[in-house]
């Protein structure tokens, strides 16, 4: 009897230890390949977001006939190429422009502007010869520069590409992933599971929509004010201004601190207009916009979603920015489903009986 205990006790420790080493192996394994992780979660994320767009696209009638059923990924796909082709006929030509004017004419304008420079107070502390060395350096080294950026932006471009067809993918044999990924769960579990994924699946989607149409929204109304400043790169800028609009917080900062620093460019007038919009724009956004459109969308606290900015833009920059709500969403759904909640139902403090 005692020989039987001891041989099943060491059966455990040997499968305990094997687990552990199987798990740390896994992370390590984990760890490795993190990027190609990262961008298979992000696409099923899009995947999950989009899928409802593409259904509600693919049931879009005129008359008796749909135009995009069973095309509707393809139709979004050319919509977004358009819109991107658009974007690039109109925003880039005056920043390449001026870019190439700027390079050409730095090399002979530096002298005289780190001369100025000596004249004010505190700025000539500043090793001007040091900063005319390294611009020259940067100037005799411009075609290395612009090597190195070609091909950082070519990685760019193919981890993008590669994450449009992940998502295309996902959207399209999304449910026969899902329901593989589910039969690993005990049947048990399997439905309680796919009630609570289902739930954030919705939530999520919901940010979407509101977050787009606040997107939407911010990008035409600065871009109509830009161009009635004319500001440099007005169409560039109100593109750029909406899309950051999707990283909370963080997103409105930087896109209004690069357009204060390009209208300072010509005229602190433009500076002026430039941020007396921005002070109108979020006092409507804050007071109207946000509680109508957002409503309770995505059910977390201001807090929550602070941190869940925090902690992804530290773990995966701003890619993890961009998808740290929604994952949050996820995350608060599966807690509430089975921390505070208990076998489906809520949890409530008892209520004791008053004595006679």
């Amino acid at each position: 009897m005692s020989t039987y205990q001891h041989d099943g006790n060491g059966r455990n420790l040997r499968g305990d230890i094997t687990f552990v080493f199987a798990l740390a192996l896994a992370c390590y394994l984990a760890w490795l390949v993190r990027e190609v992780l990262l961008l298979l979660y992000v696409s099923a994320l899009f995947a999950v977001v989009l899928t409802p767009v593409v259904r509600a696209t693919s049931r879009f009638r005129v008359g008796g006939w749909r135009p995009f059923k069973g095309r509707a990924i393809l139709f979004l796909l050319l919509l977004v190429a358009g819109a991107l082709t658009a974007f690039g006929f109109l925003a880039f030509p005056p920043v390449v422009r001026d870019l190439q004017g700027f390079g050409k004419e730095m090399p002979a304008r530096l002298p005289s502007i780190l001369e100025k420079m000596k004249h004010v107070p505190f700025a000539n502390q500043v090793n001007t010869d040091e900063i005319n060395t390294r611009v020259q350096d940067f100037a005799s080294h411009a075609a290395t520069y612009v090597l190195l950026s070609i091909k950082n932006w070519a990685s760019a471009l193919f981890t993008i590409v590669m994450g449009l067809i992940l998502t295309v993918y996902f959207i399209l044999e999304g449910d026969v992933a899902y329901r593989w990924a589910l039969s690993f769960f005990p049947p048990e579990h399997r439905e309680r599971l796919d009630a609570a994924l289902q739930r954030a699946e919705g939530r999520m989607a919901n940010w979407l929509i509101g977050q787009g149409s606040l997107m939407l929204i911010l990008g035409v109304s600065s871009t109509i004010v830009f161009v009635a400043l004319h500001v440099r790169y007005a169409y560039a800028l109100g593109v750029l201004t909406g899309l950051l609009n999707i990283i909370p917080v963080m997103g409105a900062a930087a896109s209004i601190a690069l357009t204060l620093l390009v209208a300072a460019v010509d005229s602190w007038g433009r500076v002026l207009g430039v941020l007396i919009f921005y002070l109108i724009y979020l006092q409507v956004e804050n007071s109207y916009l946000v509680p109508r459109i957002m409503g309770n969308r995505v059910g977390l606290p201001g807090i929550a979603i602070l941190v869940a900015l925090l902690l992804g833009s530290e773990v995966a920059g701003v890619v993890g920015a961009i998808v740290s709500v929604p994952t949050a969403v996820l995350v608060s759904v599966l807690l509430d489903e089975y921390l505070v909640r208990k076998d489906g139902v809520e949890t409530l403090p008892a209520v004791h009986a008053p004595t006679v």
